[in-house]
């Protein structure tokens, strides 16, 4: 099984090997090959998108292609995630080996459930946003959080998607954000239905 996975840049790649290392445990011997491409300046839309598409399906050789997009974006594209999920449908011609997901409202949200590992990175005791982390929204979308935690603590740095991201997700369970975040899950379901329908998440 071979997989694209388009993501809108760096933030989303620095979630590939903790998503890697996780697959790799519950699929073993059926781990399909992940090749994450990220689009620099956001998902392509409308005819770019089915392009980029179906040469990955019919030239390159993947058997599918996953999206994933924030839902906020700052341009307001979407309004919520079914609906950016229905219109990238649209775009590709509901394309039987295209999945859309998304991240509500950004990529950080599924770091905001390991709020005990920011804080000590950002040496800061600032309380983690209340409700569910793909709750939080447009007007204070999850990197605000997290970004507002590093500038006022006492690590004196902003910031740093792909080193911290890494960093928070390193030493932490997968499993955690996975049940705390409903796209997440159906993100990764998603991966693992392709491979192993008995090694679905419950």
């Amino acid at each position: 099984m071979k997989i694209a996975i388009l993501v809108e840049g760096a933030t989303e790649v620095a979630f590939r090997e903790k998503l890697r290392e996780f697959l790799q445990s519950r699929l073993e011997q059926k781990m399909p090959r992940l090749d994450f491409k990220p689009q620099h300046g956001g998902i392509p839309k409308e005819k770019k998108l089915k392009l980029i598409v179906e040469n990955f399906l019919d030239n390159d050789g993947y058997d599918a292609v996953i999206v994933l997009t924030d839902v906020y974006t700052g341009k307001q594209d979407f309004k919520d995630a079914n609906y950016a999920k229905e219109k990238m449908m649209i775009w590709v011609d509901k394309n039987p080996k295209f999945y859309p997901h998304t991240a509500l409202h950004d990529f950080e949200a599924w770091l905001l459930p390991y709020w005990k590992t920011i804080q000590k990175r950002a040496k800061h005791n600032r309380s983690a946003p209340s409700g569910s982390p793909e709750t939080v929204n447009h007007q204070k979308p999850p990197s605000y959080w997290i970004k507002e935690i590093f500038s006022t603590g006492q690590c004196r740095r902003d910031y740093n998607k792909v080193i911290d991201g890494v960093a928070i997700l390193k030493d932490n369970d997968l499993m955690i954000a996975i049940k705390a975040c409903p796209e997440l899950k159906a993100f990764v379901n998603r991966i693992i239905s392709l491979c192993d329908e008995d090694k679905i998440i419950s």
